[in-house]
């Protein structure tokens, strides 16, 4: 296999948590809204939870449900930028990132599938 011609997948969906390491205080939701808005300035879907952000689903109608790879590792590298202009000297990240090339499935399509298989559990028509 030539490592010069291999390419990355077309698209992702990343989960990450980003620390800043090095901030005046223990807290960093400051920090954590910064990098809220600058998702929302981006063409990309996002959610964040209490340990991070998933990104990746494009908004566009006609997109695949992931987002292009380059724009999600991008927008990533992004956030690192904008903190370190903001002072934060350095920033540790932690990224899980999924591709599939079988079928278009959203992060929320994800989480849907799993609440209607414990939904049928719990009325007794499924697995437990």
């Amino acid at each position: 296999m030539d490592f010069d011609s291999l390419e990355t997948p077309k698209n992702c969906v990343a989960d990450f948590c980003l620390i800043p390491i090095g901030t005046p205080t223990a807290s960093v939701s400051q920090e954590v809204a910064d990098v809220q808005r600058l998702m929302k300035q981006s063409k990309l879907s996002y959610s964040m939870h209490s340990a991070g952000t998933t990104v990746g689903e494009s908004t566009l109608p006609a997109d695949n449900k992931e987002g292009p790879w380059d724009e999600v590792m991008r927008l990533i590298g992004q956030a690192h930028v904008m903190l370190h202009k903001k002072g934060v000297v350095r920033i540790q990240t932690d990224i899980r990132v999924g591709s599939r090339i079988d079928k278009k499935q959203s992060f929320n399509d994800k989480v849907t599938a799993v609440n209607e298989l414990l939904a049928a559990a719990e009325k007794g028509e499924g697995a437990k």
